[in-house]
């Protein structure tokens, strides 16, 4: 896999993470852990430091492991890190998605190990997002195009549905609350302002795909269940789960037949992997190619600076390749 990974300086990434989040501190994976006088909180990759930065505040010091531009999947945990984790307050990650993370968090002597896995119910999610039922079993492939993946109890993608995003949320601040109470008050008013804006952002997506001309949507890699199983979409992967795997030709072929059918128009591709599959399998096929961006990690390229203006983007493509009015 093709993945783009750019070297930049601690300053500039603390820029880069300050971006569209209101107050913060630095999130800065080169940044120093444990010496900043707040509570030190060492987030697995961005979407795990946008819930600490938005709940913690003028409170919090994140530290990011991942660095903009790094495929989260790819990430190998440096010796320099494994020293800021045990330097810090508390570690939030997501268990199954980075498994040297959570090799080094388990690993780790760090007192609030917040897991945010365990603070909503995975599910499980293979190439396809349920086309198996609607197709018959000719489409409901699992071992044979390698849809197999490592990701032991569940599809770890869970921040791309919002109400499951606010849930972790609600549990990252309560852990946050028990962690350092001093400052429980602002962690309780913060929470409580992401979920809402997260339930607004549910709300958009809700009434945006209401009307539409089909249900189905391609993509790289299977990043999108939640999502799609959130607002019965059905999505159809080129890979699974993980981003390194590669698309059988009979996959490709099966996806060639289910684009004719569903009168799929869009083979979506993310920032952070090389698009050339996606747009193979397009020209093959005379369909177009957008991003569909899974949010794991916000660059230049991104269609927004936070977290938000990214899922609204995504939205407004999904909306266009489904043909909602």
């Amino acid at each position: 896999m093709n993945v783009r990974r750019r070297h930049i300086p601690a300053v500039a990434l603390t820029a880069v993470a300050a971006l569209g989040f209101g107050t913060l501190t630095a999130c800065s994976s080169d940044a120093a852990a444990g010496d900043t006088g707040k509570f030190d909180v060492v987030a697995s990759f961005y979407p795990m430091a946008f819930l600490a930065e938005r709940i913690g505040g003028e409170h919090v010091h994140v530290t990011s492991l991942t660095q903009p531009g790094q495929e989260p999947h790819d990430l190998e945990i440096s010796a320099r890190q494994t020293a800021q984790l045990e330097e810090s307050d508390a570690a939030l990650y997501l268990k199954g998605l980075q498994p040297s993370v959570d090799e080094a968090i388990g690993q780790s002597p760090i007192a609030t190990k917040i897991d945010a896995a365990e603070l909503t119910a995975l599910e499980e999610h293979g190439t396809e997002a349920g086309h198996g039922e609607e197709h018959g079993d000719e489409h409901a492939h699992e071992d044979e195009h390698g849809h197999d993946h490592d990701h032991e109890g569940g599809d770890p993608h869970i921040w791309l549905d919002p109400v499951k995003y606010a849930e972790v949320a609600e549990g990252v601040g309560k852990a946050f609350q028990k962690a350092d109470p001093d400052h429980a008050a602002d962690y309780r008013k913060n929470t409580a302002t992401l979920v809402k804006d997260l339930k607004a952002l549910d709300g958009k997506f809700r009434t945006g795909l209401a009307n539409r001309d089909t249900d189905v949507f391609v993509t790289t890699h299977a990043a999108f269940g939640y999502l799609a199983e959130r607002y019965g979409l059905t999505e159809e992967a080129i890979s699974g789960l993980d981003p390194d795997t590669e698309p059988s030709g009979a996959r490709v072929k099966e996806l060639q037949q289910i684009a004719e059918e569903d009168g799929v128009t869009t083979v979506f591709y993310e920032t952070l992997v090389s698009d050339k599959t996606a747009k193979t399998l397009a020209g093959d096929t005379g369909l177009r190619t957008d991003v569909l961006d899974p949010v794991e990690g916000i660059t230049d390229h991104s269609r927004g600076e936070d977290y938000f203006q990214v899922m609204e983007a995504n939205l407004t493509a999904l909306r266009t390749a489904l043909g909602a009015r």
